[in-house]
Order: C-alpha cells, then structure tokens, then sequence
C-alpha cells in the first residue's frame, strides 16, 4: 500500500494490536468502509416516504454516508482518497457500487411497483445517483476536504433532477 495518512494503525488512533484485533488488514478496514457507505445508502432510501419522487429519495440515499463522512472528515477523508489512489481498492470500490446499485435498484423498483427485473428506470436511477456520488467522493478527496460533500451532492442532482423525475420511473 503507498505510504499517507492511514499508512498504519496508529493513523486511525488504536494500537497495532487494537487494530489488527478487528481487522486482518488496511484493505479490510476499507472493504468495511466500503460496506458501510452501502448500507447506509440502502437504509437511507428504505427510510423515505412511500410516494416521494426517486430525485429526493436518491439524493437522501447518497447524502447519508456523505453526512457520515464529513462528521469523519479527518479520518474518512484518509480513507476515501486511500481508495482512490489505489488502483486494488479503487477496483474493489467499483465492484461495490455495482452491488449498490442493485440494491438501490431492487428497493425503488419495490417503491415504484415496478419489475426490478423489467424495467430500466430503476436500474439507470440507481445508476446516474452512484455516479454523482461517485464524482463529489472525487472532488472531494482532490479538495482535501475543502469542499462541502453535502453542497456538491446537492449540485449533482441539481443537474441529474429532471432527469430521475421525467423517467418511468417517477410517473
């Protein structure tokens, strides 16, 4: 792994002992970091009102753990641009989203009454909210931190909006 912030145990304030205790490696802490972003993202959206439009369930979704990074943001930060720089974690974080997005997908599909299956718009919902998830983790992680993930996250779905709200989906 390259040398930074989370470089070893002692970055994340534990002991070698402490950390190696819960987690077999660095790369576990970020599969775990990784997991919880997810959940985060799938209880966010199973927690919005039943009718609201997939733009503002989505946009709640990503916001979550984003919230939940920026409360972290020293640590979460270290982490976020560990993955980033790190072709291995990199991968393994575009292999998640990808797991995401089903998850996403399957519960607006439930929400919508729609075939998860069948239907596209909940796939492509689920897909275009990843990526702007995806693109303030990455103008955040390049602003070290001096960007607001929750004002970004709001000007992507200023932008992807009309169309999550004009899909299928939304009718």
């Amino acid at each position: 792994m390259p040398s930074g912030p989370m470089n070893s145990p002692a970055a994340a304030g534990v002991s070698r002992r402490t950390f190696f205790r819960y987690f077999a490696s660095k790369e576990d802490v970020v599969v775990q970091f990784l997991g919880d972003l997810g959940a985060g993202m799938h209880a966010g959206l199973c927690d919005r009102p039943a009718g609201e439009r997939p733009s503002l369930a989505l946009r709640h979704a990503v916001s979550v753990p984003l919230a939940a990074c920026g409360d972290q943001s020293e640590r979460a930060l270290s982490v976020v641009q560990l993955i980033l720089r790190t072709p291995a974690l990199r991968a393994r974080f575009l292999e998640r989203q990808a797991q995401w997005r089903d998850g996403l997908a399957t519960e607006l599909a439930r929400r919508l009454e729609l075939g998860a299956e069948t239907d596209l718009s909940p796939q492509l919902a689920a897909g275009m909210a990843l990526t702007a998830f995806d693109a303030v983790l990455r103008r955040w992680s390049g602003s070290d931190g001096a960007e607001d993930p929750a004002a970004l996250i709001e000007d992507a779905f200023a932008v992807i909006t009309p169309a999550l709200d004009a899909s299928p989906a939304a009718r």
